[in-house]
């Protein structure tokens, strides 16, 4: 197993896939089931999204995100030791607001939907969850 070296401490290839899975997995199954599936009418009603969603084109945004946020983790939480649950739940706090800054409050700014209100609620609800669970899986994926 190849290892890379990220300030003092040492990185393993499994955990980086791990960190990347540890976002892919949830991320993909939490975003199909609270879009297509739960609160689809709700966002027909809205009016803002295609009819026919292109999903490799949302899986492919996903695999980017996840290659970016499981590199990102042990840089940005070198001293972490054996901890999890903490650095996991504030790297997910971390991510969930830069999140929403560019999938909720940019889009409502910029896209036509008949309630603005409620994309908002629905999507930081989103964004809450997802990050919820993957902040921590992440964190998981890299412990020592």
């Amino acid at each position: 197993m190849a290892v890379t070296e990220a300030d003092s401490g040492v990185l393993s290839k499994s955990s980086f896939w791990m960190g990347v899975a540890a976002y892919l997995v949830p991320t993909f199954a939490i975003a199909y089931v609270w879009h297509l599936v739960l609160f689809a009418p709700t966002y027909d009603a809205l009016g803002i999204y295609r009819p026919d969603p292109i999903i490799p084109f949302g899986f492919v945004s996903m695999v980017i995100q996840g290659i970016i946020f499981s590199w990102a983790y042990p840089r940005l939480f070198p001293a972490r030791g054996s901890a999890t649950f903490r650095p996991g739940v504030a790297y997910g706090l971390a991510l969930a607001v830069l999140s929403w800054s560019f999938t909720t409050l940019a889009v409502a700014a910029k896209s036509i939907m008949s309630s603005v209100p409620l994309y908002v609620l629905l999507e930081t609800g989103f964004t809450l969850l997802q990050f919820a669970i993957v902040g921590p899986l992440i964190a998981l994926a890299y412990r020592n």
